[in-house]
């Protein structure tokens, strides 16, 4: 992972599951910011989710293993999934940045929707001097719909904040799993080794 002047592009979620929208959104990202790869980074116990039922880690690494096999520049990191306790961004972004080594410049990818709550993230004061920021958003996407004092914070650190408009981005984990529980089709929103992942491990029943 180390290297001089690489930027490595980090794609955090809970992948429950895995979907085009976020292959989409990470390959747009590493084209646009020309990034030597992008990790993706499946969250161990996502602290905003603690309350929810959220599939196996395990599940949720191995569907976004078969969805990345075929990129070259993309992996997948055990980082989160193998550490104890809450997946909080700032420790997992902390490690990252020792692991990669000084010369590395790191690229946090997520949906503009954690904008709404990323001052509430722990060490969130911290984060864009780790890291750059990329905010991947729906077409038509615009900061003033974020609250007063998230659009303050944006601004604050603009060089190191970043907005991506990703078509594919309409595209619901939520939706794929009430999908299936429906007996809806699925093709065409994730890989089809994915949904033949979910269907042989009757996921989301």
């Amino acid at each position: 992972m180390t290297g001089k002047n690489r930027k490595l592009g980090i794609m955090g979620g809970t992948f429950d599951p895995v979907h085009y929208g976020h292959l989409v959104t990470a390959e747009a990202a590493r084209l646009e910011f020309d990034l030597d790869q992008v990790l993706f980074l499946p969250s161990g116990v996502p602290p905003h989710k603690t309350d929810k039922q959220v599939t196996s880690a395990e599940h949720r690494y191995m569907m976004t293993l078969l969805a990345t096999l075929s990129n070259p520049h993309f992996e997948v990191s055990r980082l989160e999934i193998d550490r104890e306790g809450v997946s909080y961004t700032i420790d997992s972004l902390q490690i990252l940045r020792e692991q990669c080594g000084p010369d590395c410049e790191l690229f946090f990818i997520t949906g503009a929707d954690a904008m709404f709550e990323i001052i509430e993230w722990r060490g969130s004061d911290r984060l864009l001097r780790i890291a750059h920021f990329i905010a991947a958003s729906r077409p038509g996407f615009s900061l003033s719909e974020l609250p007063p004092d998230t659009r303050r914070w944006v601004d604050e650190h603009r060089n190191r904040f970043h907005l991506l408009n990703v078509p594919a981005m309409a595209i619901s984990s939520t939706d794929i799993r009430n999908r299936v529980r429906m007996g809806r089709s699925i093709r065409y929103l994730v890989p089809e080794q994915v949904e033949h992942y979910i269907r042989r491990h009757r996921l989301y029943q």
